[in-house]
């Protein structure tokens, strides 16, 4: 979830998750336009969070459709490093002076990593980019990688929250997903995890094949047994490209699958957990304050093979991506051509983007976070605003955009009325 050279865009003075079109390798140069046709309209830059793409697993999953490579032998973690940070450096002209308020290390199976490839890399991003004093550094986690050593290093590295791919406790289950552990391994791993980290998140999946109501609880009420703050709950999909797409497996009808969400969500709450976002469930204080930047539109810098960026200076708002083959990334960094794509995201388009984030919120967003985000005053769609209201997606109130408790169940109906 990117370049380099260096001469950038201020704003006002201070400089400034994983497809786009083919474009420029630098951050968007000044045209002949006017500065007031210039202007992106945003008065400060919006929040920056910085997202490290690690490509490889041990196995790929079957429903997975990351951009995650199985490793064939030993994985060269030095060239790949070197790349990461040449890709940081050629990105911060876009960025400079900003500060970074939290990291994330997604894969793929970045566990996989040596505890000294994380140290290297997280000293590299502080030598190179302010960080806020408390900045959130996410990792995530296999617990068929898991070791304590390992763990141990992370946290020594600077990790301070731990995510988990746990997807299930039903070892039946974890056969069916392709998963390379077990709910023995998956307990160890929590365990260790919070031995180690001062926030642990663990992913679970729901209407898995074959899977039923009682089973799908199980899931849940182990999750919440382990002691974790905060946990992501999936609805199990189909996605295009996956090998569940192309061969798929029995799975809950959608009404089985709606009782699942309703239990889910009893089941969660009555734990103390709350239910902030439309798959994440955290304890007062834990929420994750990396993928709260990406649902209020903050912005995004992301190096790594087929990391994507979401990025802002005084002139535009763009989106761009890197190569997606690791092979690939790694020679076109050393070319100086990290990037794959790059495409401005235009006036018209912010408002749908805006909302496609935001609305994944329960809470929604204060209404002027709305101007501050896309340069745009929010009168601009006040007729939009008002559909929705009408339709009883979007909830009463002119200080929130929130949705409604029909808008979160038809969230995509919610969202497409402003794409």
């Amino acid at each position: 979830m990117m370049a380099r050279v260096i001469p950038i865009a201020l704003f006002n003075g201070v400089a400034t998750p994983r497809s786009g079109v083919q474009g420029m390798q630098s951050s968007p140069a000044p045209t002949d336009k006017t500065a007031s046709e210039r202007s992106s309209g945003l008065v400060a830059p919006p929040p920056l969070a910085l997202y490290v793409h690690w490509p490889w697993c041990v196995k790929k999953c079957p429903y997975c459709d990351f951009n995650s490579h199985e490793a064939k032998g030993e994985i060269d973690q030095a060239a790949y490093l070197a790349a990461l940070i040449s890709d940081l450096e050629m990105a911060l002209p876009a960025i400079w002076g900003r500060p970074v308020v939290s990291i994330f290390i997604g894969g793929g199976t970045p566990s996989l990593m040596s505890g000294e490839t994380c140290e290297a890399l997280l000293a590299a991003i502080r030598m190179r980019l302010p960080m806020q004093a408390d900045a959130e550094v996410t990792m995530e986690a296999n617990p068929g990688t898991a070791e304590a050593a390992k763990f141990a290093a992370f946290r020594a590295a600077g990790v301070n929250r731990l995510s988990i791919g746990v997807q299930s406790f039903d070892d039946e289950k974890l056969k069916s997903l392709g998963r390379i552990h077990d709910s023995a391994e998956a307990r160890r791993a929590i365990e260790m995890g919070l031995k180690n980290f001062e926030r642990v998140n663990i992913d679970l999946m729901y209407a898995l094949p074959q899977q039923t109501l009682a089973q799908a609880q199980h899931d849940i009420d182990t999750g919440i047994s382990t002691g974790v703050s905060h946990l992501s709950a999936y609805h199990l999909t189909l996605e295009p490209n996956t090998a569940f797409h192309h061969s798929p497996p029995s799975l809950p009808d959608d009404d089985a699958a709606a009782d699942m969400q309703d239990m889910v969500e009893a089941q969660l709450a009555a734990a103390g957990f709350e239910h902030y976002e439309t798959s994440a469930f955290a304890k007062p204080g834990q929420r994750c304050r990396h993928n709260l930047n990406y649902w209020t539109f903050g912005d995004y810098l992301g190096i790594g093979a087929g990391a994507h960026s979401k990025l802002s200076n005084h002139e535009t708002q763009w989106r761009e991506a890197r190569h997606r083959s690791p092979r690939a990334y790694v020679e076109q960094v050393a070319a100086g051509k990290p990037k794959s794509t790059h495409q401005e995201i235009s006036r018209a388009d912010l408002p749908g983007e805006f909302m496609m984030n935001a609305l994944r919120l329960n809470d929604g967003v204060n209404a002027r976070l709305f101007r501050e985000r896309t340069g745009i005053p929010l009168s601009e769609i006040h007729q939009l605003v008002l559909a929705t209201r009408r339709e009883g997606l979007l909830a009463e109130g002119d200080e929130s955009i929130r949705p409604s408790e029909m808008g979160r169940r038809y969230l995509n109906r919610l969202i497409g009325m402003f794409l």
